[in-house]
């Protein structure tokens, strides 16, 4: 064999078994800071709350406040999502579409969860609901495939 043959990848390339290590090293390292900006939206979520909580009236949320504290919540909760979405691709090196739509459902949704419905014009509107059904058809369609 060969000195070259040796750093081969499975199909014989090898500066694309390079390149892919190299992406694989940007996925780890994209994880990494994934999980750094999980604990910081962690933080916020601390920090709202508190901020909330100990403003007067004290240990009392007014709907605006509890709808801060639940966009904290939500943008943790859509890191996860994101860094699961990493974590996948990096074990499996393929992109789990199902958890991908999931993922822009959840993302969605916190923005549906935090609108000022009174400060919209019905177009964005219009729009963010065709984008939830778009994105619900398409997540039924996937998983009933992946049922199948």
């Amino acid at each position: 064999m060969q000195d070259d043959e040796r750093h081969l990848s499975p199909g014989g390339d090898w500066l694309i078994a390079k390149l892919n290590d190299v992406i694989a090293h940007i996925i780890r390292l994209l994880a990494i800071l994934m999980v750094l900006v999980i604990v910081w939206c962690v933080a916020d979520v601390i920090f709202v709350l508190f901020e909330k909580l100990s403003a007067p009236p004290h240990y009392l949320l007014d709907l605006n406040d509890i709808f801060a504290v639940f966009a904290s919540f939500l943008a943790v909760l859509i890191a996860i999502e994101i860094f699961a979405n990493i974590t996948l691709y990096l074990r499996d090196d393929v992109i789990h579409i199902r958890l991908v739509i999931a993922t822009a459902l959840m993302a969605i949704a916190r923005k549906v969860i935090v609108l000022d419905f009174t400060a919209l014009e019905p177009e964005y509107l219009y729009g963010i609901g065709l984008i939830v059904l778009a994105l619900g058809i398409t997540y039924f369609l996937v998983a009933s495939k992946a049922r199948t």
